[in-house]
Formats: C-alpha cells, sequence, structure tokens
C-alpha cells in the first residue's frame, strides 16, 4: 500500500513538471496567457505547455528623476525650474495590474521611466503655472502633494502608482528666490534691531529699577546690619559675664575631676596590672593545656599509626596464611581427585579384565557345550547299541567325560595371571558359572539323549548304600577295535 502511495505521488510529480508547474515570487507577476489569462502574485501555479504563454512583470520600486526641462511661468509669470526625484512602482491591484501589463509587458525600467517622465513633467508644469512662487518655495510639502494629486490619474491608467514625490530645489532666471530671501533678511534683520532696540530699553529701565532697589536694600541691610552690631556687642558681653563665671566654676569642676580621674586611672591601672598578670596566668595555662593535647595528640596519632600498621601487618599475615591454606586444601584436593581417578581407573580396567576373561570362559563353555551336544548326537545314533551296557555303563562314561569337561570349562584360567573381584558375592559368582557350565553340559545330554545324568548317579549312590549287589555290566564297546566293528 504504502509502495503504492509513493507511485501515485511520484507519478503526480511528473504529471505537474510536465504540465508546467510555476510560482511566482513576490516582486514578480506571472501572466498566463493563451487558453486562459491569469495574473499571479506570490503564488502557485500551472501552465500547460504549447498552449499557454508565461510572461513576467517586475514589481520593483522604480526612481524618476523629474525636471522641467526649460523655465516655467508661475502664476505670477516668473520663469523657474523644478528639480524633484519621484519614487513608483507597478500596482498590485488586480485591475491596474492588467493595465500595466498591457502598456509595460517584458520592458525594462528605463522604458517605464521615459514614458513616465514626460507625464510627470508636464503634471508638474500645470502645478507651476497655478502656484505662486513664494508659496511654493516656503511649503514645498503643498506642491508635491498638487503634483502627486495631478498625475495620480494619468498614471492609474497606465497601471502606475507613486510610493513617494520629493521636490529637490527651484531656480529662476532673474534672482527673484535670491531677493526674496534678501527681503526676507531685511526683515529678519528690521525685526531684529527693533527687538534689540527695545530690550536695550527695557534693559535699561529695569538696570536703573534694579539699582535703586539696590541701593533701598543697601541701606537697610546696613541699618540693620549696625542694629544687629549693637546688639551682638551686647550679647557678647552678657556671654562673656556668664563664660567667666562658667570658667570658674568649670576650673574648679576641672581640678576636682581631675583628681577624681586620676584616682580612676591609678584603680583602673592597678586592676588593669592585676587583670594583665591574671591573664598571663591564664595565657600560661592555656598554653601548657595546649601543649599537652598537642603531645597527647602527637602520641595517640603515633600509636594509632602503629596500632594501624600492626593490624595491617596480621591481617596481611592472616591473608597469607588463609592463602597459604587453600593452597594446600586445593593441592589435597587435587591429590585426592588425581587418586580417585586412578583408582575409577584401574577398577575399571579390571573390570574389563574381568568381562573379557568371563567372555572367554562363557565362549569356550560354548564351544565345549557345542562340541558336546555334537557328541551327543554321536552318541545319540549309539543309543541302542549303549542301552545294553545299561546304566553302569553310561555312568561311567560319564564320570569319564566329566573330568574332561571340567578341565575344559577351567582351562582358560590357566592363562590368566590374577583376579580381582570388586564386590560381595564376585567369587561364588565365578565358580557358580565354571559349576553352570558343567551343568549345562549334563542338561544338555538330558535333552538329546534322554539320559538323565544327575538321576542316574543318585541312583548308583541309592542303591549302593543299601547294600544292594552291583550289577554286572558288559564292558563298553571300543569303537577303535576293528573285530568289532
Amino acid at each position: 500500500m504504502t509502495w503504492m502511495i509513493a507511485g501515485i505521488a511520484a507519478l503526480l510529480l511528473v504529471l505537474i513538471g510536465v504540465i508546467g508547474y510555476v510560482k511566482a515570487p513576490p516582486d514578480q507577476a506571472y501572466i498566463i496567457s493563451g487558453l486562459r489569462k491569469k495574473i499571479i502574485v506570490g503564488r502557485a501555479s500551472i501552465r500547460i505547455p504549447f498552449l499557454e504563454r508565461l510572461d513576467k512583470l517586475s514589481l520593483k520600486m522604480i526612481s524618476v528623476d523629474v525636471k522641467t526641462g526649460s523655465f516655467v511661468p508661475t502664476a505670477e509669470y516668473i520663469n523657474i525650474t523644478v528639480d524633484a526625484a519621484v519614487k513608483l512602482k507597478i500596482s498590485t491591484d488586480p485591475t491596474l495590474l492588467s493595465l500595466a501589463a498591457q502598456n509595460f509587458l517584458n520592458k525594462n525600467d528605463q522604458y517605464i521611466v521615459a514614458q513616465v517622465q514626460d507625464v510627470l513633467e508636464g503634471n508638474m508644469r500645470e502645478i507651476i503655472g497655478q502656484m505662486k512662487l513664494e508659496e511654493m518655495v516656503t511649503n514645498r510639502k503643498a506642491f508635491a502633494e498638487k503634483v502627486q494629486e495631478n498625475a495620480v490619474p494619468d498614471l492609474r491608467r497606465m497601471g502606475l502608482e507613486i510610493i513617494s514625490f520629493n521636490v529637490q530645489s527651484f531656480s529662476d532666471q532673474n534672482g527673484v528666490i535670491n531677493d526674496l530671501g534678501i527681503d526676507n533678511i531685511s526683515q529678519i534683520k528690521k525685526k531684529a534691531a527693533i527687538a534689540k532696540a527695545e530690550a536695550d530699553r527695557d534693559i535699561a529701565k529695569a538696570q536703573a529699577r534694579a539699582n535703586e532697589e539696590a541701593n533701598d536694600a543697601r541701606i537697610a541691610s546696613d541699618t540693620r546690619i549696625a542694629e544687629q552690631n549693637n546688639s551682638l556687642r551686647i550679647r557678647e558681653a552678657e556671654l562673656q559675664k556668664v563664660s567667666d563665671v562658667k570658667k570658674a566654676e568649670a576650673d574648679a569642676a576641672y581640678e576636682i575631676q581631675k583628681q577624681e580621674q586620676r584616682k580612676t586611672i591609678e584603680v583602673t591601672s592597678s586592676n588593669a596590672d592585676i587583670a594583665r598578670r591574671e591573664k598571663e596566668a591564664e595565657l600560661a595555662e592555656r598554653e601548657i593545656a595546649l601543649q599537652e593535647k598537642r603531645l597527647d595528640a602527637q602520641i595517640k596519632k603515633k600509636a594509632d599509626a602503629l596500632k594501624y600498621e600492626a593490624e595491617k601487618q596480621a591481617e596481611a599475615e592472616l591473608v597469607k596464611r588463609q592463602r597459604e591454606a587453600d593452597a594446600v586444601k586445593y593441592e589435597q584436593e587435587q591429590e585426592a581427585a588425581a587418586r580417585k581417578a586412578i583408582a575409577e581407573a584401574e577398577k575399571y580396567e579390571q573390570e574389563q579384565r574381568a568381562a573379557g576373561i568371563r567372555a572367554v570362559g562363557e565362549a569356550e563353555a560354548e564351544a565345549i557345550r557345542a562340541k558336546a551336544i555334537a557328541e551327543a548326537e554321536g552318541i545319540d545314533r549309539k543309543a541302542e547299541a549303549m542301552q545294553k551296557y545299561g546304566e553302569a555303563a553310561v555312568l561311567e562314561m560319564a564320570f569319564k567325560a566329566l573330568p574332561e569337561i571340567a578341565a575344559q570349562v577351567a582351562a582358560p584360567l590357566a592363562n590368566v595371571d590374577k583376579i580381582t573381584m570388586y564386590g560381595d558375592g564376585n567369587n561364588t559368582r565365578l565358580v557358580s558359572d565354571i559349576v553352570n557350565t558343567t551343568t549345562q553340559v549334563s542338561e544338555g545330554m538330558n535333552q538329546s539323549l534322554g539320559i538323565d545324568l544327575k538321576s542316574l548317579i543318585l541312583g548308583f549312590l541309592g542303591g549302593k548304600n543299601l547294600g544292594m549287589p552291583a550289577q554286572e555290566t558288559p564292558s563298553p564297546r571300543d569303537d577303535t577295535d576293528p573285530a568289532q566293528q
């Protein structure tokens, strides 16, 4: 879904680029013409290629220097020239912008200036003919506003608007403007002289009044000064009298105070001496206490350092012993593990040897059993002949065969140097395996020939024990005898 949206967006961008996407800046007007007419400023739009045309129109300000090329008579018929600076631009009003496109499309600023200068100069000439020279010179703003108001309709028909209109200078042929200046200067000087004379008169009057007032003030001041001086001398005498009395009292009081002060000084000096000695004693005691504390601190610090050193040495010794004990323990554990591994290996080896011996014995016993079965089959063919011999002959044959069977079963054991048995009952089991092997032979005879060797032996032993006479049995036939065969 995302890829589909991205593809559609890319397709739209390609289509917009092919169709003709345009965006106008704020200081330019884009004019699209052809199938439709559209003017855009500071916005975006679409232009259809080959069917629509795109033109650009600058909206920047244009400076125009407007001068009257020749002298123009004023309302007083005084010939003058005027120099002015005008700022104007193409209007953004849709109606005026359309007119500007018709007049100045694809034109540069110089072309617009050339077209506007004539219009502005003509309007300025009209206003000059309507106003007096003094009025224009003294009120340039009014002159500029009138020219601007007069020129606006003409400029609007071109699609332009005036931003500012400033008059730079006025000049005339006969120096009237200078004469106006001289007259103004004379009037100003006259008014200044009159004002100065009046000012001087006022100053003289004010000076006379000031002198009179100053003399009155001086006489009154001198009178008041004399009165004040007389009062001052009387007051000084009274004050001198009071001062003498006060001085005598003060001298007496001074002597008394001096004695009291000296007494106080002596007492204070004695007290100060006592206090100084007490302070010195206190300072000595404090110095002794401080010295004791310093010594105690040094001794304690040294003791703490020795204690810390001893503790660290003890900790180091303890760590050393612990590490040595751990090392010994680790070596013992490794040695025990090694001995255990060796014992387990020896046990496994002996078990493997016993298993091999047992396997060899079982294999040889199986071979003997197979041989016995084969011989039993041969004996079975001779069963009829052997039956006439009776049980005694059979027993005799069995007794002769049993030692050989036992010898063959035990023969593999002769090759064994040593047998180590682990666990309870293993020796009994070995003997049991050998006996079982022999028993398997007797059971094979019972199964193949129908001769129960065990029953025959028990029967024979039982009859012998009861005192029964032994049955005569013929000697067994020797198969190797050629005459018997």
